[in-house]
């Protein structure tokens, strides 16, 4: 073990480390900045408890119907040897599909254990490349490393060389209506497809072929307008993986995060759990009330200082170098002289001012 591995394992204390899955790593790069949020995911420390604890739930989490919702759409895609998929493929996106074969991945033997159905896809995909193999695989279990932690990742559907390129197959249970699907959703849909495209690309590199083999497209299949017939659509994902590949990389670099904590610091729950929580730097921005377990507690000590955090990441940008809301103000009608590094920026607060007095005079 390395010496920042076991320093993270001090942070998380007695308790187990958090697993990561697709959603938790697509969920950090909505606020890569954060390095709060970079350190305690790293340390495989559980937010929703640490939020819990410290008195400010976040209400995250599908309901039942939702869940039972996408499993028996799922089932309904793969019946039948997934002859609804395969009609989709072939005639809704004009894939070359193949002589079809399918292998299911969920367990070895009866065993449903990480490591041994990750070994499992690993040589059911050594069988594919080598040109004996499989079309379709049936929720393969792929892994990426995070801080080094194993994060075991597990996509709907991989298929196999359709027009010679693996392409990570999803299946979800939101409706799209008229061609058009929630944008949240479709972007949410998105970063987690993201994830599974890299740990592929990265397994396949491990075996020996180019990262490329894997598309950075992938199929998206839901029910069209109000009925269940699913509709499949290629969805880009190359940003999402460019966001991805980067926060992971700051991710594993913390090091500096690390050493500029006291020694006995840890983030167990106990009396001192918000005090350490806030030695650490954090970037709230609104946005991180959907995607991170900690922002209700972040958004509170945000508004407890007066936060330009509070604005969002775009009218914080903007603002850079000025911290509070009380500064901003300061800064916009003259009452608080800038420092050097000030000017440019409180000039442009005035500006705003004077535009916004304008403006209001002229409703008026």
């Amino acid at each position: 073990m390395t010496d920042l591995a076991a320093r993270l394992d001090r942070l998380r204390g007695d308790a187990p480390a958090r697993n990561h899955d697709a959603r938790t790593i697509a969920a950090l790069t909505t606020n890569p900045g954060c390095g709060r949020r970079g350190l305690m995911d790293a340390a495989g420390i559980d937010k929703d408890a640490v939020a819990r604890y410290l008195g400010f739930p976040a209400p995250f989490g599908q309901s039942q119907f939702a869940i039972a919702r996408g499993n028996a759409f799922e089932k309904q895609v793969k019946d039948d040897g997934f002859a609804e998929l395969f009609t989709l493929l072939r005639e809704r996106l004009g894939l070359p599909v193949p002589q079809v074969a399918i292998e299911s991945l969920d367990e070895v033997g009866g065993n449903h254990g990480s490591e041994l159905r990750h070994a499992q896809t690993r040589r059911a995909l050594a069988r594919a490349l080598a040109g004996d193999g499989s079309t379709l695989f049936d929720h393969p279990l792929l892994r990426l490393d995070i801080a080094g932690q194993p994060a075991y990742l597990e996509p709907d559907v991989l298929a196999f060389r359709l027009g010679d390129k693996f392409y990570v197959i999803e299946i979800k249970s939101f409706a799209i209506i008229d061609g058009q699907a929630d944008p949240e959703q479709v972007a949410a849909a998105a970063r987690q497809s993201a994830v599974y495209v890299l740990a592929l690309r990265r397994l396949l590199t491990q075996l020996g072929h180019p990262a490329t083999a894997v598309s950075h497209e992938v199929i998206l299949v839901c029910p069209e307008n109000f009925s269940n017939q699913p509709a499949a659509a290629f969805v880009d994902v190359r940003k999402q993986l460019s966001v991805i590949e980067r926060q992971l990389s700051r991710i594993s670099r913390i090091d500096d995060l690390v050493a500029a904590l006291p020694e006995e610091m840890t983030f167990e729950l106990g009396d001192g759990l918000a005090s350490a929580i806030r030695a650490v730097e954090a970037r709230y921005a609104p946005d991180c009330v959907s995607s991170c377990e900690l922002a209700f507690f972040c958004r509170d000590e945000a508004r407890a200082c007066g936060s330009t955090d509070l604005l969002g990441i775009a009218v914080r940008d903007d603002v850079g170098g000025v911290e509070t809301l009380a500064t901003a103000l300061g800064l916009a009608d003259g009452s608080l002289a800038p420092s050097p590094e000030q000017v440019e920026i409180a000039a442009k607060l005035r500006l705003a001012r004077l535009l916004r007095a304008q403006a209001l005079e002229g409703v008026a």
